[in-house]
C-alpha cells in the first residue's frame, strides 16, 4: 500500500497541505475549525508523521537516547520519566536502551543510535566510559554522564554527591544508637559505590567507638539482600552489626525481608537505611528509610545540558544534587 502523507489528508478535510503542515508543526496558528477537520482526517486515514523530511528541514535530529545499565531498577525508571518530560517539551522523542551493565552491549547501543545521527547521548553506566563518549563527540554525537560526576571537565555530567549521601545514612544510624554499622554493596571499583562508602567511613571515623564491616556483594538486586539478610540473621547475635546501610533501596529491601522473617526485630535489633528512595522503599515491609535523590529533576538536568551543548556548543558543564535523608521506620529509635 502507498504511504498516506499530507497531501491526502489535506483533500480530505478540504484545507491546503501548508495548513495540514501548520497543524503537525504549529497547531496554534490554524483555526479550531479546521483542526478538528485535520484531526478526523488524520483518524480515518491513519496518517502516521513521517519525521524524515522534518529533521531535513530542521538541520537536526528530533530523536536522542538514554542508554541505563538496568531498565528495571525504579530508579532509573523514574529518572526517565523526567528525560522523557522535558524532551517532550523540547520536541524531542527519546529512545531508551537497556544495557543491562554490559559494556559491549554498551558499545553497540553507542554505535547504534550514531549510525541514526541522534540529537545526542545520555548515559548511565556502571563502567568508565568518558574515553568512548569523547571518542563519539569528536565524530558529531554530544553526550551526557548521568549519575557520577565525569572526571574530565570536557565531559558534561549530572550527578548526585554520593559522598553526602553516604555520610547521611551512617551518621544517622551513630546517631540513633548503632555501633555496630555494615555497609552492603559493591562492587567498590563503581565511582557511586565508591563515594557512598567513603561518606559512610567518614561518619564512622568521627565517632571512636564505632566500627564499620564492609559486605561486599553484587549484583545490587533484591534476592542478594536476601542472601545478605540470611546471613546476618545467621550469626550469633553479638557478631551482628546492629545497623546497616545498603547501597541501593533493592539490597535494602531484600535484607529487611530475610531479617524479619528470620525472626530479627527491625529496627529494635538491626536498623537499616537504604539509598535512591525507590517507590517501593516506602512501601516494604517495613517502611525503609533511604537517601534520596531528586528523581525528575535529575532527567530534567540531563536534557537541559544536551541541549546546550547542541545549541551553544559548550561542554563544561556539570549539575551535582544534594541528596537528602528520608527517615522511616526501619531507622527509627
Amino acid at each position: 500500500m502507498a504511504r498516506i502523507g499530507i497531501r491526502e489528508v489535506a483533500a480530505l478535510a478540504g484545507v491546503s497541505m501548508g495548513t495540514v503542515s501548520h497543524y503537525l508543526n504549529h497547531p496554534s496558528r490554524v483555526s479550531a475549525e479546521k483542526a478538528v477537520r485535520i484531526q478526523a482526517a488524520i483518524d480515518k486515514l491513519g496518517f502516521v508523521r513521517n519525521n524524515a523530511g522534518r529533521q531535513l528541514r530542521l538541520g537536526r535530529s528530533t530523536t536522542m537516547a538514554y542508554i541505563v545499565p538496568d531498565v528495571s531498577n525504579p530508579f532509573f525508571a523514574t529518572i526517565a520519566e523526567g528525560v522523557e518530560q522535558r524532551a517532550s517539551e523540547a520536541g524531542l522523542s527519546v529512545f531508551l536502551a537497556n544495557s543491562g551493565g554490559r559494556r559491549a552491549r554498551e558499545d553497540s547501543y553507542l554505535e547504534l543510535f550514531q549510525e541514526h545521527g541522534v540529537l545526542g547521548i545520555l548515559v548511565a553506566s556502571p563502567e568508565p566510559i568518558e574515553d568512548r563518549l569523547a571518542a563519539i563527540q569528536k565524530k558529531g554525537t554530544p553526550s551526557v554522564l548521568v549519575g557520577q560526576l565525569a572526571a574530565s571537565p570536557g565531559q558534561p555530567s549530572v550527578s548526585i554527591d554520593d559522598v553526602s549521601g553516604g555520610y547521611l545514612a551512617a551518621r544517622h544510624l551513630i546517631d540513633i544508637g548503632c555501633r555496630r554499622l555494615a555497609f552492603v554493596g559493591g562492587p567498590l571499583s563503581v565511582r557511586q559505590v565508591a563515594d557512598r562508602l567513603q561518606g559512610a567511613s567518614r561518619a564512622v571515623r568521627e565517632t571512636g567507638s564505632a566500627t564499620l564491616e564492609i559486605i561486599d556483594v553484587e549484583p545490587r538486586v533484591i534476592s542478594v539482600g536476601h542472601k545478605v539478610g540470611a546471613e546476618i540473621a545467621g550469626r550469633p547475635e553479638a557478631n551482628r552489626p546492629d545497623g546497616v546501610f545498603t547501597v541501593n533501596d533493592m539490597l535494602g529491601i531484600g535484607l529487611v525481608q530475610t531479617l524479619v522473617t528470620s525472626g530479627v526485630r527491625v529496627p529494635d535489633e538491626i536498623a537499616v537505611i537504604g539509598y535512591d528512595d525507590i517507590e517501593y522503599a516506602e512501601n516494604s515491609l517495613v517502611p525503609l528509610a533511604s537517601i534520596r535523590p531528586p528523581h525528575q529533576e535529575f532527567g530534567i538536568a540531563a536534557v537541559d545540558l544536551l541541549l546546550v551543548m547542541v545549541e551553544e556548543k559548550e561542554s563544561d558543564l556539570h549539575r551535582v544534587f544534594a541528596p537528602e535523608l528520608v527517615i522511616r521506620r526501619s531507622a527509627e529509635r
